[in-house]
């Protein structure tokens, strides 16, 4: 009986060790990075690819082009809740299409924010030496938007 006993431990123990030893290896992680806190990496046209910096870390300014009260703060806030570094709401130049100026570096910026508050990607535009609304030439990002953001 004994004998019996000690048997069937020792085949217990090599059957859990022998799936446990399987399992582990055939296992792989699944986790995924948050998008408001982590960093982007994009790839260019010549296949090389460069980190870009944190949602949290692009300096976005929003100015309302429209005579809707209150627009750019709404998108202001919006912005902000995914993760912007948003800048104090102002008006700015009259727009009938929302407009996306960006710094270079930060067309991935542009285009991401473009989706995220529902124009085409094509309304982004680089910034250059025009100055959209003022005390923006330091801003990342400059969003005007226009009537399409009021409907």
């Amino acid at each position: 009986m004994i004998v019996i006993l000690v048997l069937f431990v020792g085949a217990t123990f090599v059957a859990l060790r022998s799936h446990s030893a399987s399992h582990a290896t055939t296992s792989t992680p699944t986790t995924q990075p948050k998008s408001n806190s982590s960093t982007t990496t994009t790839t260019t046209a010549a296949g090389s690819s460069s980190t870009t910096v944190p949602k949290s870390q692009v300096s976005v300014q929003v100015a309302n082009g429209t005579t809707v009260s209150g627009l750019a703060g709404t998108y202001t806030t919006k912005l902000q809740l995914l993760g912007w570094n948003t800048l104090p709401r102002l008006n700015g130049p009259s727009e009938t299409a929302t407009v996306i100026y960006y710094h270079p570096g930060f067309l991935w910026a542009a285009q991401e924010i473009a989706s995220e508050i529902g124009v085409p990607a094509t309304a982004a535009r680089p910034l250059g030496t025009a100055t959209p609304v003022p005390g923006a030439t330091g801003d990342d990002i400059v969003v005007v938007l226009g009537l399409d953001a009021a409907s």
